[in-house]
């Protein structure tokens, strides 16, 4: 952390600078904002490609690597709002925001995997593996809508704790 220079009768004293408690949470925000974008993308992408036939395997790879994308980026985000919620001292927004990170890894390892044996599946003409894979696609857009609404009602309830009374 950069050290301010305060100079008292020759003699320099080096100080830390004094931050605000208001200004340790624009790290936090910045990260919940970033995850709201993510999330906010990633839904609005995900929902054209439901127009998709899923009779290919490409299609089966395309939203695999479309939602392996998300995943990332949404744990990643998920993870520096956790720690600049813990910093600043928000345990509960940081215990939520730690929970997004982890379910992000656990639907990253379950749907990824569920799509490429699906895409297998279909690949070798079976009929009821587009149907799955059009269910487990609306699955990953249902979880996705479902984050939207807690990341915007986690940013509800924060700013209504910081609003001075």
């Amino acid at each position: 952390m950069p050290c301010l220079l305060a100079w008292r009768q020759r003699e320099v004293v080096l100080t830390r600078p004094r931050c605000s408690p208001d200004s340790l949470m624009y790290g936090a925000l910045f990260f919940t904002v970033v995850l709201l974008v993510i999330i906010a993308y990633f839904l609005m992408g995900g929902l054209p490609l439901l127009v998709l036939k899923h009779d290919v395997p490409l299609d089966a790879r395309f939203i695999g690597s479309f939602f392996n994308a998300y995943y990332r980026l949404s744990f990643w985000a998920s993870l520096g709002a956790a720690i600049s919620y813990a910093i600043r001292g928000r345990y509960p927004f940081a215990m939520g925001a730690s929970l997004s990170a982890a379910v992000a890894m656990l639907l990253r390892k379950e749907f990824i995997q569920a799509m490429e044996r699906l895409g297998e599946r279909i690949e070798f003409g079976e009929a009821a593996a587009i149907q799955r894979l059009r269910r487990v696609h609306s699955a990953a857009l249902t979880i996705n809508c479902l984050q939207l609404v807690i990341v915007v009602w986690g940013i509800f309830q924060l700013s209504q704790e910081l609003t001075p009374r």
